[in-house]
């Protein structure tokens, strides 16, 4: 007999089972298919497994900073020791995900799921009936099709190496080639980046993106503009890679970082003519495919938003709001604030400074140089810098921020925007002190008496 489902997830990550837990709670019989591990390319592959190996590797980077004044020996980060319990952390997170689907009343099946018709997924031998279908694969890594790709790491790889290697060539310049370019450098190995071209972390601020590029050029990070690789091969323990412009570059790994497209390979789509692209499955308003029943969310659905895990639960948890009945309009979103892992940070959210500048009529771009003041405070990080954007009556619209606190500073900017928090109340606050956050908001009274700022 076939199990029937009020609704049906192929994938596990937070996708899927953010919303599907309020579904099995208003008792919906809700199954997730997953053909890896529980929990999806984020808790497994990606977000925990970065920031556990990048932790080590910021501290080196700030123990840097008391060069002369205070540092006596060397601090240095033993990779392998690292690695053993960054496997050992991120091994127990599918047994605790399975404990979690199992307290939240959700069922699984373990394999790849084929969607046969817009009721009916398959998984090995088995058939489900779904009243509903969600697609929550996500995305995987996009490795060039040229000669020698067999070569080609991706990013699933590094974060599982045994052993950093000596010299990197890395194709892309985006998220994930100038974080690991970043602890490489940090960990004095030597890197070849290739960026298709004249523009590294396209979508992020470029006078902060171009601080990081001088600091990882001043080490030994060797940047080549308008370059794509076109060859990879092999001699004995070395790797040769040749661009279509005629480079030759030599070292002993490749990572292929040129960005990540859909995962949707032969899941089902064409059998019932659904539309997809590497960017992802066009959906509308309600997440809902261009077959009536089926829906996609999280990275793989293209809804023209950052393609991150915080976006990825917003989106699951509003399927099954609408699912439920609770609304009837389109998705919504707040700001999203974004942050690049480099060393230091470098972190956005709302109107960008770059747009900005474009429109001077409706806003205002003030650069905030709160490390020079506050380097005592910031434990001498003088080059921690935000540049904030407002409009006419100075309310905070944007943020971009250059720190290695950027990451928990562009939260609090998170929260100014989208509560409408106007200088004012900002200034009358009290704020703990010392404090990443507090010394760049104590800067920002400087825009609202229009003293001591600087505009872009």
């Amino acid at each position: 007999m076939m199990d029937k489902y009020d609704i049906i997830y192929i994938g596990s990550g937070n996708a899927a089972w953010q919303g599907a837990r309020f579904l099995s709670d208003a008792g919906w019989k809700v199954l997730i298919i997953e053909e890896g591990l529980y929990g999806g390319a984020c808790a497994n592959y990606g977000c925990n497994s970065k920031i556990l190996l990048d932790g080590p590797y910021e501290l080196s980077s700030a123990i840097k900073r008391f060069e002369g004044i205070g540092k006596k020996g060397d601090f240095s980060v033993d990779w392998p020791s690292l690695m053993k319990y960054k496997r050992k952390r991120i091994a127990n997170l599918p047994k605790f995900l399975e404990g979690k689907f199992k307290e939240y009343n959700l069922d699984v099946a373990d394999g790849k799921g084929v969607i046969v018709d817009k009721h009916h997924v398959q998984v090995g031998d088995d058939i489900y009936y779904g009243d509903r279908i969600v697609i929550a694969t996500g995305l995987k890594p996009y490795i060039p099709d040229i000669p020698g790709k067999e070569y080609i790491h991706d990013s699933t790889d590094f974060l599982d190496i045994d052993e950093l290697p000596d010299r990197t060539i890395i194709f892309g310049a985006g998220f994930v080639s100038i974080e690991f370019a970043s602890i490489l450098e940090e960990a004095g190995k030597e890197v070849d980046i290739l960026v298709r071209s004249d523009r590294v972390l396209r979508h992020f601020y470029q006078p902060y993106v171009e601080n990081i590029v001088r600091k990882l050029e001043n080490s030994n990070v060797n940047f080549h503009y308008f370059e794509e690789p076109a060859e990879v091969s092999r001699d004995k323990d070395q790797f040769i890679v040749k661009t279509k412009n005629g480079l030759t570059l030599m070292g002993d790994y490749v990572l292929g970082a040129q960005g990540r497209i859909a995962n949707v390979e032969d899941i089902g789509l064409d059998k019932v003519g659904l539309e997809y692209a590497d960017s992802g499955i066009p959906v509308d308003g309600h997440l809902k495919t261009s077959v009536d029943n089926i829906y996609a969310v999280g990275d793989v659905a293209d809804t023209k938003q950052p393609k991150l895990v915080t976006v990825a639960i917003h989106q699951s948890k509003y399927l099954a709001k609408y699912l439920l009945g609770k609304t009837t309009e389109d998705i919504t979103y707040p700001v999203v604030p974004a942050v690049v892992f480099t060393l230091p940070r470098i972190a956005t959210v709302g109107v960008t400074a770059s747009y900005a500048l474009k429109h001077p009529e409706k806003y205002e771009v003030h650069r905030i140089e709160y490390g020079r003041s506050y380097s005592i405070e910031l434990k001498n990080e003088d080059t921690a810098e935000c540049t904030v954007v407002t409009d006419k009556d100075k309310n905070i619209l944007g943020a971009e921020i250059y720190s290695s606190e950027a990451e928990n500073l562009v939260n609090l900017f998170t929260f100014i925007i989208f509560k409408k928090i106007t200088l004012e109340e900002l200034d009358y606050m009290i704020y703990a002190f010392p404090s990443s956050s507090s010394v760049a908001l104590y800067k920002l009274h400087n825009i609202h008496y229009n003293i001591g700022y600087r505009k872009e």
